[in-house]
């Protein structure tokens, strides 16, 4: 029943479009610089975005939450608690790992990092599984729970592309997930081409993507995460990259669930408005 969600990034892209277009929701925007994109203010009375995630964990059955948090960031201490560790937060315990920026560096040094700042700072996980996902994708309580119940020590969501509902060119930027015929994780491949796509397509003619939400065994995925290489051009050091280590090592180390339904994402400003509207169809009568 545990559960790590990565929210230390630094939020460039949301913050790039807050300096770059102009936008009728001040508040927003104001929120957009000063917090980290998770706790902007998107439901009814400036509900942030979280918690609508930590729902959906605690109705999929998690239990043991830990936020990975950049150095600064007090807003998800203000509103889940001060203490490190075992903040009770209507039916979650949650618990903070920081993930500091290195000497020389503007940003945190990428999600495989920002995983391993949270398992070196709760070891009693080692020898258990657990699930880890973004903090700005809003994940179904159904997607969490798939992994949760998993019968695959390793498993990820393998969504359908077509049924995101985002727009074209952002679905571009989608990881494909490649599987063999039994359903197992071959390569996730950044950045495909038409070749590739066409390559991971099944015989419908499906193509899965990934939206970095994954399920992992402890002992497993730490030694990947401490050798994964920065990567050349973003020089971070990328959760990806880790899944790969573990499949060269073992081809039925990543189950790939498919699933066909839309994640609500908080990338840049653009998204608040189709988020708040989602969240107010979706999440009318929402009670903790």
């Amino acid at each position: 029943m545990n559960l790590v969600i990565l929210a230390a990034g630094v939020s460039s892209r949301m913050k790039r479009s807050v300096a770059e277009e102009k936008h009728l929701d001040e508040r927003a925007a104001d929120e957009a610089l000063r917090k980290p994109k998770s706790m902007i203010g998107v439901g009814k009375e400036s509900r942030p975005f979280l918690d609508y995630l930590l729902y959906n964990a605690r109705e999929a059955g998690y239990r043991d939450v830990v936020l990975v948090v950049g150095e600064d960031d007090a807003a998800m201490r203000i509103m889940y608690g001060a203490a490190d560790q075992r903040n009770a937060f209507h039916g979650l315990s949650i618990s903070y790992a920081r993930q500091r920026i290195p000497e020389g560096r503007s940003k945190p040094l990428g999600t495989a990092d920002a995983l391993l700042c949270a398992l070196d700072a709760r070891r009693n996980w080692a020898g258990g599984m657990f699930t880890v996902c973004n903090s700005d994708n809003l994940y179904s309580h159904h997607a969490l729970r798939l992994l949760l119940e998993s019968p695959h020590p390793g498993a990820l969501i393998d969504y359908d592309r077509e049924a995101l509902e985002f727009e074209h060119d952002r679905i571009q930027q989608f990881a494909v997930v490649e599987k063999d015929p039994e359903g197992y994780l071959t390569r996730i491949i950044e950045k495909p081409s038409r070749k590739e796509l066409l390559a991971a397509a099944d015989a419908g003619g499906r193509i899965g993507v990934s939206m970095n939400i994954f399920r992992f065994s402890y002992d497993r995925i730490v030694p990947a995460l401490r050798a994964v290489p920065l990567h050349p051009v973003r020089q971070e050091k990328e959760l990806p990259p880790a899944v790969a280590m573990l499949v060269e090592r073992d081809p039925k180390a990543m189950f790939a669930h498919p699933l066909s339904e839309y994640v609500p994402d908080l990338t840049s400003l653009q998204d608040v408005e189709r988020v708040r509207e989602y969240l107010a169809r979706e999440f009318e009568d929402f009670a903790w």
